[in-house]
This record gives C-alpha cells, structure tokens and sequence, in this order.
C-alpha cells in the first residue's frame, strides 16, 4: 500500500478544513455581533438570517474554501485506503484548528493544545508509516 502522496493529499485537506474552521467560526461571530446590533422590532427571519450569514464575505470566503476541500477529499478516497485518509485527515484538522484559532487571538490552554497536538502527530506518523 503505497499512500506517501496520498499522505500528503490527507494532510493538506485536514490543514485547509482546520484553518477554514477558525475562520468560519471568527465570521459567524461578526456576523452575530451584527445581528444582534440591530434593533429588536427588525423581525429577521431564519431564511432572511441565513442568507445574512452567507453573504458576509468574513464566513462565506473560509465556508467555500473549506468545501472545495471536501470535494478534494472526496477525491482523495478514491485513491487511499478509507481506514488511513479518514483518521489522518480528521487528527490533522483537530490539531489545525487548535493552531488557527490561537494564532486569531481565541483563547486556549498552550499546554493541552501542544500536548495533544503532539499525540495527534505521533498518531498520524503512525497511521501513515
């Protein structure tokens, strides 16, 4: 079974879908805040909120890089084992947005997400070698 490109494959799509993460959530966030904003007597409704939501480009920029990522992955499985890309991907997208939402400022505890960003790499060296 050869997966050393695939490997890579894996890697890559779990570090987009981490980044997109922290990005998707930061974007929802503003647009919350917006929302919110507004005076109580608006009424928005939930079709007319989500369509809010996907019109902020701060939410809607990560939402479709993350799903090009999916259809990546998709295509990835054609070609890799399933009991590999799955847990590999997964473990790797964990650990990213861990990273991603500490480098936007989202508070986090440095020595469990080092500790288990650590566990998470040994477990995808151990998967994929």
């Amino acid at each position: 079974m050869a997966i050393g490109g695939d490997a890579a494959s894996m890697v890559a799509v779990g570090l987009v879908w981490g980044a997109t993460n922290a990005l998707m959530r930061r974007g929802a966030l503003f647009w919350d805040r917006r929302v919110n904003s507004l005076p109580p007597s608006s009424g928005i409704g939930a079709v007319r909120r989500w369509a809010e939501l996907l019109v902020t480009w701060q939410y809607s920029v990560p939402f479709l890089i993350n799903l090009s990522a999916s259809a990546a992955f998709f295509s990835l499985l054609g070609a890799a084992p399933i009991s590999v890309a799955v847990p590999v991907t997964n473990a790797t997208t964990f650990a990213a947005t861990a990273v991603a939402a500490a480098l936007l400022g989202e508070g986090t505890r440095a020595a469990p997400a080092a500790l288990g960003t650590a566990l998470i790499v040994l477990g995808v060296w151990v998967c994929i070698s």
